[in-house]
């Protein structure tokens, strides 16, 4: 049986992001997780919108499951930043 390496690349493995993603793309796991699993997007149709394999978006997904507590840290890190530019921009 053949096995096929992950395509994921870990935010510490990266030279593009700070988080997990597709290699040889900007799609981050966590993007495709809230395309499938939180708007209710079938897999194929977000392969398809990002001109991935169907396979990426489930790999991508079982990342996603298999490390809950990176993906929570994710979400803490992208709330602090958001947060912390909404501070800025209000005006005084």
């Amino acid at each position: 049986m053949a096995v096929t390496k992950s395509r994921i690349v870990s935010g510490s493995e990266s030279d593009v992001h700070d988080e997990p993603h597709i290699g040889g793309t900007r799609v981050t796991v966590q993007h495709l997780h809230a395309r499938v699993e939180e708007r209710g997007l079938r897999p194929e149709t977000v392969a398809d919108r990002l001109g991935l394999d169907v396979a990426d978006v489930y790999e991508a997904l079982a990342y996603y499951h298999r490390h809950p507590e990176e993906m929570t840290a994710i979400e803490a890190r992208r709330q602090r930043a958001a947060t912390e530019s909404e501070t800025l921009e209000k005006p005084e």
